[in-house]
């Protein structure tokens, strides 16, 4: 994703005259690279690589995000092990890209039956998803992964709080709203930061990783999926 040069290149009666000649030479000849092979040896093959696994896991793939409806293209989403806006999820996305998080705390993967959680930020490293907020239900969401495009599509806008252990759980649930419930298809939750709003309001509460209170999601359902 070589080229050798000792005797074993040879023709085979030219290797033959090549060994007798090192053997009349006797031990004052100055030893090779290496010592030359036995008579009749069998050179063993190299060992093959492993097989690839056949498939890998969908929530580690990274991704792009198409939203035409805000001019949101090509968008990269970068998996990561934990939960939405924690300090691992704020570092990717003060990158100026998109964060997904997996694992026991996170959500699905692309496609995948359950909660595709995608969060970036609206006004620091570029403000990639400044306009979030806008987006309208029936709004068309595409996420490329794997060779594949999924097309979720806006359902409803939910708010969220950092300062509430439930709310949290209902953005972070494999149906979103609905902590407990089992997903029967998969839904995608995308979320920036209610910054703006917040402060109009007096409210400059941050945390630890200088998130505002309230998040704005939007969340949609696949309506469809093809090859990219």
């Amino acid at each position: 994703m070589h080229s050798c040069h000792g005797p074993d290149n040879l023709p085979r009666a030219f290797a033959g005259a090549a060994v007798l000649l090192l053997a009349a030479a006797g031990p004052a000849v100055a030893a090779g690279p290496g010592p030359p092979a036995a008579a009749g040896a069998t050179v063993a093959a190299a060992p093959s690589s492993p097989a690839p696994a056949d498939r890998t896991d969908p929530r580690t793939a990274t991704a792009t995000l198409d939203i035409p409806a805000i001019g949101v293209r090509d968008l990269r989403v970068v998996p990561y092990e934990g939960t939405t806006d924690d300090r691992p999820g704020t570092r990717v996305q003060d990158r100026g890209v998109a964060a997904s998080p997996y694992g026991g705390r996170g959500g699905a993967g692309p496609g995948e039956k359950g909660n595709y959680l995608v969060t970036a930020h609206r006004i620091k490293a570029g403000g990639p998803l400044r306009d979030l907020p806008s987006l309208d239900e029936g709004d068309s969401v595409f996420v490329t992964a794997d060779g594949t495009v999924h097309e979720y599509r806006i359902t409803e806008t939910r708010k969220t709080s950092f300062r509430s252990e439930r709310s949290l759980a209902e953005q972070r649930a494999d149906v979103p709203g609905s902590p407990g419930e089992k997903p029967k298809r998969p839904m995608i939750t995308i979320s920036t930061c209610a910054t703006p709003e917040d402060d109009a309001a007096g409210n400059h509460w941050r945390d630890g990783n200088d998130n505002p209170e309230h998040r704005i999601d939007k969340i949609g359902v696949l309506v469809g999926s093809e090859p990219s």
